[in-house]
């Protein structure tokens, strides 16, 4: 299943993580941002840069995920129309997006805009800390764990 990188605002040290996660499982990676990305050569990692505007990288992320997929966001409106197409959808601080949370994380999201409106100063999301990276880290590898076909599975018992 291929991975995908709403990359403009991922911190530096997931897409590192992620570089080595594409590398060390045979996976394809794509980072999708509006500005120029630099990533390292390999037949597996690839980025696409998309026009400057509103949204361009959600958009190109959102018409190209298939189910199965994973998508890495903090774009809380980008990660409702992943797992509307049956994808997967993690944070770069190690939380999933699921089907029962992500209604109320819409609301949530719409109710500080909101409130920004109107001139409430609402604050923003910590600073990326490194429990945030152990966090990601180890939700990436047990989703990339469980990717894996079982080929090192024993076979079943035969009936004689």
């Amino acid at each position: 299943m291929p991975i995908w990188v709403d990359a403009d605002a991922c911190p530096v040290v997931i897409k590192e993580m992620l570089f080595r996660a594409a590398r060390r499982t045979g996976m394809t990676l794509t980072l999708v941002a509006n500005s120029f990305l630099r990533v390292p050569p390999s037949p597996l990692i690839r980025a696409i840069q998309v026009p400057a505007g509103f949204d361009a990288a959600d958009d190109l992320i959102a018409e190209r995920v298939a189910a199965g997929d994973l998508v890495i966001t903090a774009d809380i409106p980008l990660a409702a129309a992943v797992l509307a197409k049956h994808a997967q959808a993690l944070d770069p601080r190690g939380n999933w997006f699921t089907p029962g949370t992500i209604e109320e994380r819409l609301r949530m999201r719409s109710m500080l805009d909101q409130l920004r409106s109107s001139g409430v100063d609402t604050g923003g999301p910590p600073a990326f800390s490194p429990r945030d990276s152990k966090c990601f880290a180890g939700e990436l590898d047990r989703w990339l764990a469980r990717q894996k076909p079982q080929t090192d599975a024993p076979p079943p018992p035969t009936r004689d």
